[in-house]
């Protein structure tokens, strides 16, 4: 039973909030653009998934059965410049000398374990864009046939012109006028086979250093980018499901073509509600290999990094990233990553009391008001940074009642206990327990007394104690290292 709300989520393609109303009673189709796995994931698509994952975690916890579908792009593409030796999996393959499909297992376990760490749930159902080649052969020959595609030196390409003579729109999602990109579009993938720039690759024609390839009615080649998540999306999904959501650097071209690939095929609409996340930022600037300010997920949680001064659990982390609106850019520093750490400690210290609260005859704390509060700001797109204020106030409730400044019934406090680690452990997706817990201040201020210790042997030449510290240290688990500026530790 789906529990009687006002949800109401941000539609990328009307920009306007709408109360979400499922095309099937009960019921909730969402797809999201999965990773390209040609390298390690990193920290922004991390925080893209993690958003999905709340909006998935809330739409269970409110009693939706949710059909969810991400996909694993394990197909090689051209990019922008549509040289071969660019495709990604063949150039990381070239670079690890691996095959490409070993380069695709590699990473996709790699994705799976970084995602798994962060407790992200898996979706319902995660195809791959090798799996579905006929599918997206068969989407691609309906296309010339309709008119709207055509075929070039065994390339197929999607005619834009032709679809926006339909009356039809290309660049309605993004708001993009077609005489614009035209204009302002080279014809990078074509090389020149293209009709209009604009025009986009459904199945590229491979030439002989191309690996990936599969047979088509118009010679060995593979897939287009674009092509592979509409297929997906519709074969699981049906020809109109309810959300699609990926990042915001996918609205255009990705998301543009899908629409327009799905709805030239099928004269209507795919999707009900697009939905779009953030991208995220280290100490204020866009994070990029090229600048170095970059880091990997993994370097986050195990300290093995020079932008933090200390390793961040996994939850706390997570905990940060849910501070900031999905749809809102977030910018990560250690100073955040600290303060996250302190509030996530007092939201576990609150939980793991609230249990044993003494109970009154009456409660002075309106527990029904907090509840609604909650409910309230995920019912408005999902707002994370509001439902965890109002979790705040709900530690301070706890905190009142156990100092004895506050009462709360039986029956209130089972709600109370009952809600507060449904949102967090439900919804938020955060952890407790031994593990949750490792970072503790206490443990952090006992590892720092002993570093401070092992400073004064080193000086003081004092060798077989300072050994002996690092060594005991590493025993327990905890890791040493030294640099210029000073000696951090990791777990």
């Amino acid at each position: 039973m789906v529990k009687e709300n006002q949800l109401k989520l941000h539609n990328s393609l009307t920009g306007q909030k709408e109360t979400f109303e499922p095309i099937n009673l009960n019921n909730v189709g969402m797809y999201v653009c999965g990773p390209t796995v040609y390298s390690n994931v990193h920290l922004g698509n991390v925080r893209t998934f993690m958003s999905f994952d709340m909006i998935y975690r809330y739409l269970k916890f409110l009693g939706y059965k949710v059909r969810y579908v991400r996909n694993i792009t394990d197909a090689g593409h051209l990019t922008d410049d549509g040289n071969v030796e660019n495709d990604r999996f063949v150039k990381q393959s070239k670079l690890e000398k691996l095959e490409p499909m070993e380069i695709v297992q590699k990473y996709t376990v790699d994705f799976h374990k970084v995602l798994e760490k962060f407790n992200l749930l898996p979706p319902t159902i995660e195809p791959t864009a090798t799996g579905h080649i006929l599918e997206q052969i068969a989407l691609a020959e309906k296309l010339i046939d309709l008119g709207l595609a055509y075929e070039v030196n065994g390339s197929v390409y999607f005619d834009v012109e032709a679809y926006n003579k339909k009356g039809l729109n290309y660049g309605e999602l993004s708001n993009r006028n077609i005489d614009e990109l035209i204009n302002n579009t080279r014809d990078l993938d074509g090389q020149g086979e293209k009709k209009n720039p604009v025009d986009f690759a459904l199945w590229k024609s491979a030439s002989p250093a191309h690996i990936m390839r599969w047979a088509s009615p118009w010679g060995e080649g593979f897939p287009g980018w674009h092509l592979e998540c509409t297929v997906m999306s519709t074969k699981y999904l049906g020809d109109f499901f309810d959300i699609h959501g990926g990042g915001m650097d996918l609205k255009f071209p990705h998301h543009e073509c899908e629409i327009a690939q799905a709805k030239g095929c099928n004269g209507h609409d795919p999707v009900k509600y697009w939905m779009h996340a953030n991208m995220l930022t280290m100490n204020g600037q866009r994070m990029s290999k090229s600048t170095g300010n970059y880091i990997l997920p993994m370097q986050l949680v195990n300290g093995e990094n020079d932008f933090f001064e200390k390793a961040f659990h996994p939850s706390v982390v997570r905990f940060c990233f849910l501070q900031a609106h999905y749809r809102s850019v977030l910018d990560i520093s250690n100073e955040a990553m600290l303060a996250s750490e302190k509030g996530y400690n007092r939201l576990m210290e609150a939980i793991k009391i609230v249990d044993d609260l003494a109970t009154s005859a009456s409660s002075s704390v309106n527990i029904q008001e907090w509840v609604d509060k909650l409910y309230t700001a995920m019912d408005d797109d999902f707002n994370t940074p509001i439902l965890i204020a109002h979790l705040f106030d709900g530690v301070k409730m706890i905190n009142s009642i156990k100092d004895g400044s506050e009462s709360i019934t039986v029956s209130d406090l089972e709600v109370l206990a009952t809600t507060i680690k449904g949102f967090v452990f439900e919804v938020l997706g955060l952890q407790a327990g031994e593990e949750g817990n490792a970072n503790t201040e206490k443990l952090d201020g006992v590892v720092k007394m002993l570093i401070d210790m092992r400073v004064q042997a080193r000086t003081d030449k004092n060798w077989a104690l300072s050994d002996q510290i690092r060594d005991q240290l590493a025993a327990l688990g905890i890791q040493l290292k030294d640099g210029k500026d000073g000696t951090t530790y990791t777990f």
